[in-house]
């Protein structure tokens, strides 16, 4: 089973642009290259910020677009999301206790969809009712294995500027509702618009970059009382992942989306090297 995932689209963000906004294009040649290559996915999670204002016209876009998708696409908010505004361009993705939170099983893997939205907030929410909805549905799964879907990634990543305090009540929220479940394989999230790979309670977490306009890659500290000219968004390619779950391993994939030239193709004269590497996986 193949998961796609695309994150942080922004739609709106210049909604007055002419003949179609930075964002838009982005997101359009992302999903065409998702839908051009070659590996095929079963499903589509956009993991949030699908707009930048959260209104009705710009999921109306987005939703026309992803109507093109030949496989069923799974929503989420993030923080520059509404939920009015989702579930009215995307009216049947499901609701818990007023929360785009739910989870559904395939090829027996458990996927979890987490709402970290708090209106007016930029960093990431995890209330009690959600925590508690989370460790319910983690108890009532725990032989299944199970990967979770968030915006928000609830880890200090050395971008000062984007990143939560690791003892914000939301991220102990989420590690108590996690704490003894072993059967989470992975955690996938968005919001920080770069490649990043690290770990979550002893569980591994990889943010997926976005479609809009990356962050600059700078670790440098930031202060608010001064500014220092330095890179903060960028044009570096939108991209997507495929994450591949297969004989219980789930593993994960990135692409850029840019022009490239391919140097080599399986043709004949390759075929001695794709035999030789074949003949070493079997033990010859």
């Amino acid at each position: 089973m193949l998961i796609a995932q695309l994150t942080d689209i922004h739609i709106g963000f210049e909604p007055e642009a002419r003949p179609e906004e930075l964002n838009r294009q982005r997101f359009r040649a992302t999903l065409d290259r998702l839908l051009s290559q070659p590996n095929k996915p079963d499903m589509l999670i956009c993991s949030g910020d699908i707009t930048d204002r959260g209104d009705a016209e710009s999921f109306d876009k987005t939703a026309a677009l992803l109507a093109e998708c030949p496989f069923p696409v799974h929503m989420m908010v993030g923080n520059h999301d509404t939920r009015e505004g989702l579930l009215h361009a995307f009216p049947a993705t499901p609701v818990y206790d007023g929360f785009i939170q739910y989870a559904f099983e395939q090829d027996g893997l458990l996927v979890v969809m987490l709402d970290t939205l708090e209106i007016g907030r930029h960093a990431g929410a995890f209330c009690e009712r959600r925590r508690d909805w989370l460790r319910a549905t983690l108890e009532a799964k725990r032989s299944t294995p199970t990967v979770i879907f968030m915006h928000h990634p609830p880890v200090v990543a050395g971008i000062g500027w984007m990143d939560p305090n690791e003892d914000d009540p939301w991220i102990l929220n989420l590690a108590a509702a996690l704490e003894g479940m072993d059967q989470v394989l992975a955690i996938h999230c968005g919001h920080l618009h770069r490649p990043i790979v690290t770990s979550f309670r002893g569980i591994p977490l990889a943010v997926t970059p976005s479609v809009a306009p990356l962050v600059a890659m700078d670790l440098r500290p930031i202060s608010s009382e001064k500014p220092d000219a330095r890179a903060l968004i960028t044009t570096e390619p939108p991209s997507y992942a495929l994450h591949r779950w297969e004989d219980g391993t789930l593993v994960s994939h990135y692409e850029k989306v840019c022009d490239w030239d391919v140097l080599a193709y399986y043709n004949p004269h390759l075929q001695p090297m794709i035999r030789e590497m074949e003949k070493e996986r079997l033990g010859g």
